[in-house]
C-alpha cells in the first residue's frame, strides 16, 4: 500500500518541526512547505523569516524529509492584512491569527499541497480532529494551556477532512523533550508571538505607517476631560498601560493612591476615548453581547442553546445562553458578567471540549449604559 502524502506547514519552530517527525514516524511520505507571507520591511529587525527559513531547513535534513517555499504575500495582503487595517480604522480590535488560519494556512496553503499531490495537510497547532457520524469536528488539545482550537474555529469540513494535527495528544513539555532527544536546533527556540506572519514589533509604531489617525479627548463618563489619546486605533478595550494619564491627583483617595484607569469606550462619531477607574466598573461589564460573521464547523448552527463561551483566547470557558439570528449573526447572554468584551474579536462556542464555531464580536451590552 503506497504512503500518504502529507505536506506540513513548517515555520521553524519546535512545533511544526516535531509535528513533521511524528508524522514521518507514522510512515507518511512527508513534504514541508514554509510559508512567506509578509515582504515590507523584513529586514529582520522585527520579522525573523530568513532565521525560521533556515531553521525549517536544518531540520528538514534532520528528520529526512524535502521542504520548499512558498510566497503567499500577496494573498495575505488582499485576505488578512487589508481587514485587519479596516478594523483598526474602524475603532475595532480584530484577531489576525483567527483571519490568518481560515484565509492562508488552510485556504491558500491547503490548495497549494492539493497541487503538489497531497492527500492531507497538517500543521503544528495544538488541537485535535475527530470524525463522528461523517462529521468532521474540531476538539481541544489535551493541553490546555497551549490549546488553539478558538483560533481555529472558522474552519470548515472540507478544511477539517483534509487536516492533521499531530501534537493534540501532546503537552508542550513532552514536545520540546522529543525535539531536544532527536537532536533539533530549534528544541529550546522561543515561541513566536506577535503579528501573525508579521512578527513582535512596537506596535504602535507599526500601525503608524498604515493608519491615519487623530487625536482626540480622554474623558471620564460623566464628560470630564483628563488628557487627549493618539488615535482611537492605538487603544483596546480593558487596556491599562500606555493610555498616558496615570497619577492625575485631583482622581486619588484621601490616602494618596488611586484605582488604576482603563479604556472602557470608543466613540468614534465623536472621536473620543472613555476611560474608567477601577478593574470593576460597571462599563467595563457585560451581560450579553452580539456577533456577526458567524462560522459554524458543522455547517449548521448549534441546535442547543446553552453552551460555553470563550470571548479572548486563554479565557476560560463561560457559560451562557446562545441566540442564532439566521445566517448573519448571533447573540450571547452570559450567565455572569463578562469583563471587557471587546468588538473585532471572536466569541468561539464550545459543547465540552468539541469547538463548536463562532464569529466577530460587534457589540457588548454594558450592565450600566
Amino acid at each position: 500500500m503506497a504512503k500518504k502524502t502529507v505536506v506540513i506547514g513548517m515555520s521553524g519552530g519546535v512545533d511544526s518541526s516535531v509535528s513533521a517527525w511524528l508524522l514521518k514516524q507514522q510512515g507518511y511520505n512527508v513534504i514541508g512547505l514554509f510559508m512567506k507571507n509578509w515582504e515590507d520591511d523584513d529586514d529582520g529587525q522585527y520579522c525573523s523569516a530568513r532565521q525560521d527559513w533556515l531553521d525549517a531547513v536544518t531540520v528538514a535534513d534532520i528528520i529526512g524529509i524535502d521542504i520548499e517555499v512558498v510566497n503567499f504575500a500577496a494573498e495575505y495582503k488582499d485576505r488578512v492584512f487589508a481587514d485587519f487595517l479596516r478594523e483598526y480604522e474602524a475603532g475595532r480590535t480584530p484577531n489576525p491569527d483567527v483571519l490568518c488560519n481560515a484565509e492562508i494556512k488552510f485556504k491558500a496553503f491547503l490548495d497549494h499541497a492539493m497541487q503538489l499531490g497531497a492527500e492531507q495537510i497538517a500543521t503544528g497547532h495544538y488541537a485535535k480532529v475527530r470524525e463522528n457520524n461523517g462529521r468532521f469536528e474540531l476538539l481541544k488539545a489535551l493541553d490546555g494551556t497551549k490549546d488553539q482550537s478558538y483560533f481555529l474555529h472558522r474552519l470548515n469540513q472540507k478544511q477539517l477532512s483534509k487536516t492533521l494535527f499531530p501534537l493534540g495528544g501532546f503537552r508542550k513539555t513532552e514536545v520540546r523533550k522529543i525535539a531536544a532527544d532527536i537532536g533539533l536546533p530549534n528544541a529550546r527556540k522561543k515561541d513566536s508571538t506577535g503579528i501573525c506572519f508579521i512578527g513582535e514589533r512596537p506596535f504602535r509604531e507599526f500601525l503608524n505607517r498604515y493608519l491615519s489617525y487623530k487625536p482626540g479627548p480622554i474623558k471620564t463618563p460623566d464628560g470630564r476631560q483628563i488628557g487627549e489619546h493618539v488615535g482611537l486605533s492605538f487603544y483596546t478595550i480593558g487596556q491599562r498601560k500606555g493610555i498616558g494619564i496615570g497619577g492625575l491627583k485631583s482622581f486619588r483617595k484621601p490616602d494618596g493612591t488611586s484605582d488604576a484607569w482603563y479604556v472602557a469606550r470608543k466613540d468614534i462619531a465623536s472621536n473620543t476615548l472613555y476611560v474608567v477607574q477601577g478593574h470593576d466598573h460597571p462599563w467595563l461589564l457585560s451581560s450579553s453581547l452580539e456577533a456577526g460573521q458567524p462560522s459554524w464547523i458543522s455547517g449548521e448552527a448549534p441546535m442547543q442553546d446553552q453552551l460555553a463561551v470563550k470571548t479572548r483566547y486563554r479565557q476560560k470557558d463561560v457559560p451562557c445562553l446562545l441566540t442564532v439570528q439566521g445566517d448573519t449573526g448571533f447573540s450571547a447572554r452570559f450567565l455572569q458578567p463578562q469583563w471587557a468584551i471587546t468588538p473585532g474579536q471572536s466569541a468561539v462556542f464550545y459543547d465540552g471540549d468539541v469547538c463548536l464555531g463562532g464569529g466577530i464580536i460587534d457589540n457588548p451590552a454594558a450592565l450600566h449604559s
